[in-house]
């Protein structure tokens, strides 16, 4: 099992999968600025967000790949390096049973371009394949129906509901809980057509 995953960038057909770099604050504030209206109901963190917040996070971002507990990427297209185009974040859930989570989140006049299906379907591989998982989750608040099709269009199992499971300001939001397995994951990838190794 891998303890420490690479900083190289990773790459997909249309985009560049990258770690967050301390230079990234203000494209980082940018995206999320003109995405508070869509991420401030199914997320805790978007209430507010300024410069101070993007500089925290990337430092505790750099920290947490450092020490091996959580993997934070930004998502770029190639030609437009400087466009912060959202996160796409894989962390350990339990090391001892291989299991890790992936999160995701897509600025306001990007989505429905494919953008998080792309994105996390390259951070499945960086799961399954360099970090050694068995099993992969997502939780999604109910009611989130684009990152719902996301998870099916991925081969995810919806599993049940995780009721109340977050608070986003005064509302206690129950989420929805997927996984996808290695076996399921490799099956998927067999029944796709032969196409661009990603990097």
């Amino acid at each position: 099992m891998a303890r420490h995953l690479h900083t190289r960038p990773r790459t997909t057909e249309n985009l560049v999968l990258r770690p967050l770099r301390r230079r990234d604050a203000n494209s980082l504030e940018e995206a999320v600025q003109v995405s508070l209206a869509d991420l401030q109901p199914w997320l805790p963190w978007a209430a507010e967000y300024d410069q101070h917040m993007a500089t925290r996070f990337i430092r505790e971002s750099l920290n947490a790949w450092t020490e091996g507990r959580a993997y934070d990427f930004s998502i770029r297209y190639p030609d437009r390096p400087e466009r912060h185009l959202g996160n796409v974040s894989i962390w350990w859930v339990s090391k001892q049973n291989a299991v890790g989570e992936i999160g995701y989140w897509i600025r306001s006049d990007e989505t429905r371009r494919g953008i998080a299906t792309e994105a996390t379907m390259r951070i499945l591989q960086v799961g399954f394949e360099e970090l050694a998982m068995h099993k992969i989750q997502l939780r999604i608040a109910v009611g989130n129906t684009g990152s719902e099709r996301i998870a099916e269009k991925l081969g995810f199992v919806r599993e049940g509901v995780l009721r109340e499971e977050v608070k986003v300001g005064p509302r206690w939001l129950d989420h929805s809980s997927w996984s996808l397995l290695e076996s399921e994951w490799r099956a998927t990838l067999a029944d796709r057509p032969a196409g661009r190794t990603p990097g």
